[in-house]
């Protein structure tokens, strides 16, 4: 996620605008006892000691569609799509009626799900079992995602996913780094157990890359490089049943140059090419709103020129327009509306099907409820939290409609 200031200092930084706050939210579904919230609903893995099983296991739950596909024009209906949709699993508020009202809402109008994961470091360097910790903390979730025919992005994010400038929070705490070869190796067998266990279509091993070789430190780029090319290595030597689709992600803005701090000139991104030759499928990390004003004002090259001239399958791996105008934050003013996300969503089916693109994530169905959090908050939070569909009580706003006619048109 791109951050509304850049900053290539101290690594305690982020807490200072907002970041740990905004991180907090974020992880705090991965810490969520999921066997008990699934067996409330009725979902999930049973006792959660096997690995995920297949689509023909499993099958596919019940699925009722939402009002606004069934009402969907039949030209809508009839029309195709060659990029899945879906979104992350991030509640507006974390208690249990809420964490199991999002995903049952959201998931009918989808077909896919992303985990985006920062590393349970603490434990990890501690000695305890990466595969103990997927069980306990994943594999309900992701049986309860293939219980509902969802695919599955898993992002294995190698350090501060909302300050890239930063080592991952939690080795920040511990005073350790990712350049220690002990910490990489913990990264790569985390990543062969995820792998195993929780069998990803798409398993993402470096997230937003760009942006880290811009705001972070020489080293700790190249410590992100290393690791995620020799995780890569790792699972194609593991013996997989079945291997995902290995990916790595940039951040579009920057790769435009045009986020705070940058000149505005085109950068693309074929150094991040040169740098993870792995990348089967490259993801796109894209919150335009920080660069333009108005959805109409994305050029139709908005993806599709960071591709030119070296096609590779391309998914959207987060990102949105926010519905809600900010007077302050930080040094960024934002003039938005419900109406202006709307058409960013229509605007968007454009820009995916120029780069053939094979999957649009999400990370918000819902708004973030900032009344759920310890005042005060941050101006920057602002930023960040209305990037959903609906409000914080799931009340539609004009964007569900057209996503719901998006999701209805045929897939393939």
């Amino acid at each position: 996620m791109p951050r509304p200031k850049p900053r290539c200092g101290a690594p305690n930084s982020a807490d200072s605008s907002g970041g740990a706050t905004r991180r907090v939210w974020l992880q705090a579904l991965s810490a969520w006892p999921l066997a008990s919230l699934l067996t409330a609903c009725g979902g999930g893995g049973g006792d959660g000691g096997g690995e995920v099983g297949t689509s023909a296991d499993q099958g596919t739950a019940e699925v009722v569609l939402p009002t606004a596909v069934k009402n969907a024009p039949k030209a809508a209906v009839a029309s195709k799509r060659a990029w899945r949709m879906g979104f992350g699993g991030l509640p507006p508020r974390l208690d249990l009626a809420t964490v199991i009202e999002n995903i049952e809402t959201w998931s009918p109008r989808a077909d896919m799900a992303a985990i985006h994961n920062e590393l349970p470091w603490t434990e990890l360097l501690s000695g305890t079992d990466a595969e103990t910790i997927i069980r306990r903390d994943q594999l309900d979730l992701v049986n309860y995602y293939r219980s509902k025919g969802l695919k599955l992005l898993f992002v294995a994010d190698l350090n501060d996913g909302l300050a890239r400038e930063a080592e991952a929070p939690q080795l920040r705490a511990l005073g350790r780094s990712l350049t220690e070869p002990a910490v990489q190796q913990a990264w790569r067998r985390y990543v062969v157990a995820a792998a195993r266990l929780l069998q990803p279509d798409w398993i993402c091993l470096a997230a937003e890359t760009n942006l880290v070789r811009i705001a972070a430190p020489a080293a700790l780029y190249s410590a992100v490089r290393q690791c995620a090319n020799d995780g890569a290595a790792d699972l194609r030597a593991a013996g997989l049943a079945r291997l995902p689709t290995l990916m790595s992600s940039v951040q579009v803005e920057a790769a435009w140059g045009q986020i705070p701090g940058m000149d505005g000139r085109f950068q693309g991104i074929a150094t991040d090419r040169g740098d993870f030759p792995f990348t089967e499928c490259l993801g796109l990390s894209s919150y335009p709103y920080l660069a333009k004003a108005t959805p109409a004002d994305l050029p139709d090259d908005w993806y599709s020129r960071m591709v030119s001239g070296s096609r590779i399958p391309t998914m959207v791996v987060e990102g949105g327009w926010t519905s809600a105008s900010t007077s302050k934050a930080g040094q960024i003013s934002l003039t938005s509306s419900t109406d202006m996300q709307r058409q960013f969503v229509e605007r968007h089916a454009a820009l995916l099907d120029s780069i053939d693109a094979v999957g649009w994530v999400q990370l918000y169905f819902a708004d973030l409820d900032l009344s759920a959090l310890q005042q005060p908050l941050p101006d920057t939070l602002n930023l960040f939290a209305h990037l959903g569909l609906t409000d914080s009580d799931f009340k539609p706003k004009s964007a569900l409609a057209a996503w719901d006619a998006l999701h209805a048109r045929q897939l393939g």
